[in-house]
C-alpha cells in the first residue's frame, strides 16, 4: 500500500492528462480556427461529434488520442504510486476528460478515455468491454443504453476479478482499488450521458 500523498499525486497527474482538449484542438486545426466543437453539432467535444462535424478520419484520430490519455495516465500513475496509483491515475484521466478545469468543466463523455484506462489497468476486461459495448449498441440502437449495459458489466467484472483474484494480464494486481476505481469511472460516464440527455430534452422543450 503506497502513501496516500503518492496516490493523490498520481491522480492529479492523471486528471491533468485527461484534460487535454483533443477534439477542440483538432477541430480548430482542421478548420483553421473557424469551428469550436463545443458549439457545433451536438456540442460534445468528443470523437463522434468531431467525426460528424469535420470528418470520420479526424473523429477517429480524436478517439485514439483520447484513449491514449487514459492509457498513459494509468501507466504514469503506476510509475508514481504502484497499483493504487495506476487505478487512481487512470480513473482521474476519465474525470479530467469529462470535467476539464480549463474549459469550465465542460468536457466529453469519457468513453474513449475509459477504454484506454481499462487497457492500462484492467486489460483482462478490455475485450469483454468492447464486446459488451458492441452488443449493447446493436441490440438497443441507443448509445446511452449500450453504455449503461457496458458500465454495469464493467463494475460487476471488476468486483469479480478482485474477489476471485484472477490474473489481470499486464495490469496491476486486482486489489480493492480495482472495483472502487472502475465503479467511479463508470458512474462518471453514466452521469455525463444522463446530463446530456436532460440538456437535450430541455432544448427540445424550449
Amino acid at each position: 500500500m503506497h502513501d496516500v500523498s503518492v496516490v493523490v499525486a498520481a491522480a492529479v497527474v492523471g486528471y491533468l492528462i485527461g484534460t487535454f482538449p483533443t477534439a477542440v484542438l483538432v477541430t480548430r486545426l482542421v478548420t483553421h480556427g473557424k469551428v469550436d466543437i463545443r458549439s457545433a453539432g451536438s456540442g460534445n467535444p468528443g470523437g463522434l461529434n468531431t467525426a460528424q462535424v469535420v470528418g470520420k478520419g479526424w473523429g477517429a484520430a480524436v478517439m485514439i488520442i483520447d484513449a491514449a490519455k487514459g492509457f498513459v495516465a494509468g501507466l504514469i500513475g503506476w510509475a508514481i504510486g504502484g497499483p493504487d496509483g495506476a487505478y487512481a491515475g487512470a480513473t482521474a484521466a476519465i474525470a479530467g476528460h469529462i470535467f476539464p478545469v480549463w474549459s469550465r468543466f465542460r468536457g466529453g463523455k469519457g468513453v474513449a478515455t475509459s477504454a484506454g484506462a481499462v487497457a492500462a489497468v484492467f486489460p483482462a476486461f478490455f475485450p469483454i468491454d468492447g464486446a459488451t459495448a458492441a452488443l449493447g449498441a446493436i441490440g438497443s440502437k441507443n448509445a446511452e443504453r449500450a453504455i449503461q449495459v457496458a458500465c454495469t458489466v464493467w463494475i460487476i467484472a471488476s468486483v469479480v476479478w478482485w474477489l476471485a483474484e484472477w490474473p489481470n494480464l499486464w495490469g496491476p494486481d486486482p486489489t480493492v482499488a480495482l472495483p472502487i476505481s472502475q465503479t467511479i469511472g463508470a458512474l462518471l460516464i453514466l452521469g455525463k450521458f444522463y446530463e446530456a440527455r436532460i440538456r437535450a430534452a430541455r432544448a427540445r422543450v424550449v
